[in-house]
C-alpha cells in the first residue's frame, strides 16, 4: 500500500525544513519497506502570491485526499500590508481536515541540558507531552467587537472534553500513565465542566492512569520549578496556546520541537511548532530536527509505522548527542547536512558517529 503525503512548504524556512523532513521519511521509507508518496502544494504568502488565495482550493481538495498533511512554515512581513494573511491558510487547513487534538512533545535530549535557560540539574529527564483542545473555547466562540467594550464567548460542551481527553488517556497509556489536567475551576464554569468530564472519563474507561489537576496560573510555575515531573499534560484551547510556547523554551531551543494535529476523519497535519524566521530563510541556518521529528510523529499516527517513527527519533537523538546540529544547539552544520547525517543514521543504525569536528 501507498501512503499519500502532501507537503506544504509554505514560506520563509519552510521549504528548507519540509525539504529534511522528506528527505528523511525516504530514508526511513527505504531502510523499512514502506511505500510512500509525495507531492507538494502551495499555502500560506507563497500561495497568495501565486494564486491570490492562502490557502487556495487545489491545495484543500489535495490535503483533504492525503493520507496526512506535512507542513513547514507560514507567514512573514511581506504579507503584512493589509489584504489576505498567510496564517489565515493556516486555520482553513486545520477546519479542512477537522484537526481538534494537538499534541507538543517536550522533550530534552542528552548533552544539550546546557541549551535550557533552566538550571541542568532542574531540567534533566524533561520528556512531557502536551495535548491541546485546538477547535474550541475562547477563540472559537461568539465575539462582541467594540470600542467601549467587547466580549469573547468561551464554550465547551461535554463532547469536545471527553474527545480531547480520550487522547491524553491514551497517549498516557504509552507512556507513564500519568495525565495533569490543566483548567481554572475555581473560576470558570467551563473549567469546571472540563474537571467534571475527565474524571468522569478516568473512572469509567481509564481507571489505571494516575490524573491530578493543576490550575493554569500555578501551572505557569510548575512548568519552570519542574519540568521533568510530568508526563502528559491535557488543557483547553487557550491555556494549552500559552502552556506550549512556554514549556517549548525549556528544551533549549524551539527549532528542536515537533507537532502533530489529529483528527477524527483525516490522517492530521504535522509541523513544527517554530515559525517562518524569514530573517535566516535561505541561509541554511535553519534547525530542522523540529520536523524531522514531526515527521516521525506523522509515521506514528497517521500512518500507525511505530517502529520507522522511533528510528527516526533514535537518530535525531545520537546525531544531537554527537554535536551535530545547527547554530542554535551549539552546532556549526547547516539545514541540509543535519538531514544528511539525520539519513545516513537511519540507514546505518549500527555505524559509529564521529563526533562533530573530529575527522
Amino acid at each position: 500500500m501507498t501512503h499519500k503525503i502532501v507537503i506544504l512548504p509554505g514560506d520563509g524556512i519552510g521549504p528548507e525544513v519540509a525539504a529534511a523532513a522528506r528527505a528523511v521519511l525516504e530514508a526511513v521509507g527505504s531502510a523499512h519497506g514502506l511505500s510512500l508518496s509525495f507531492e507538494s502544494h502551495d499555502i500560506g504568502g507563497c500561495a497568495i502570491d501565486a494564486h491570490g488565495d492562502p490557502f487556495p482550493e487545489s491545495t484543500a481538495k489535495a490535503c483533504a485526499g492525503a493520507d496526512a498533511v506535512f507542513l513547514g512554515a507560514v507567514g512573514g512581513p511581506k504579507w503584512d500590508g493589509g489584504g489576505p494573511r498567510p496564517e489565515a491558510g493556516l486555520l482553513a487547513l486545520r477546519k479542512t481536515l477537522g484537526a481538534f487534538a494537538n499534541l507538543r512533545p517536550i522533550t530534552l535530549f542528552p548533552g544539550l541540558e546546557r541549551l535550557s535557560p533552566l538550571k541542568e540539574e532542574r531540567v534533566a529527564g524533561t520528556d512531557m507531552l502536551i495535548v491541546r483542545e485546538l477547535t474550541g473555547g475562547i477563540y472559537f466562540g461568539d465575539k462582541v467587537e467594540g470600542d467601549e467594550t467587547a466580549s469573547d464567548l468561551c464554550s465547551y460542551s461535554r463532547q469536545e472534553v471527553e474527545r480531547i481527553a480520550r487522547i491524553a488517556f491514551d497517549a498516557a497509556r504509552g507512556r507513564k500513565r500519568r495525565v495533569t489536567s490543566v483548567d481554572k475551576a475555581n473560576v470558570l464554569a467551563t473549567s469546571r465542566l472540563w474537571r467534571n468530564a475527565v474524571v468522569a472519563l478516568r473512572d469509567a474507561e481509564y481507571p489505571d492512569v494516575e490524573l491530578d489537576h493543576v490550575l493554569v496560573d500555578a501551572m505557569a510555575m510548575k512548568l519552570i520549578e519542574r519540568p521533568a515531573a510530568f508526563d502528559v499534560i491535557l488543557t483547553e484551547n487557550m491555556f494549552g496556546d500559552i502552556l506550549s510556547d512556554e514549556a517549548s523554551v525549556i528544551a533549549g531551543s524551539i527549532g528542536l520541537a515537533p507537532s502533530a494535529s489529529l483528527s477524527e476523519s483525516h490522517g492530521g497535519l504535522y509541523e513544527p511548532i517554530h515559525g517562518s524566521a524569514p530573517d535566516i530563510a535561505g541561509q541554511g541556518k535553519a534547525n530542522p530536527v523540529g520536523a524531522i521529528l514531526s515527521a516521525a510523529m506523522l509515521l506514528r499516527h497517521a500512518l500507525g509505522e511505530g517502529e520507522a517513527a522511533a528510528a527516526i527519533e533514535r537518530a535525531v537523538s545520537e546525531c544531537l548527542a554527537a554535536g551535530i546540529g545547527t547554530g542554535d544547539v551549539g552546532g556549526s552544520a547547516s539545514t541540509q547536512q543535519v538531514a544528511e547525517h539525520v539519513c545516513a543514521r537511519i540507514a546505518e543504525p549500527d555505524a559509529s558517529i564521529p563526533l562533530a569536528g573530529t575527522a
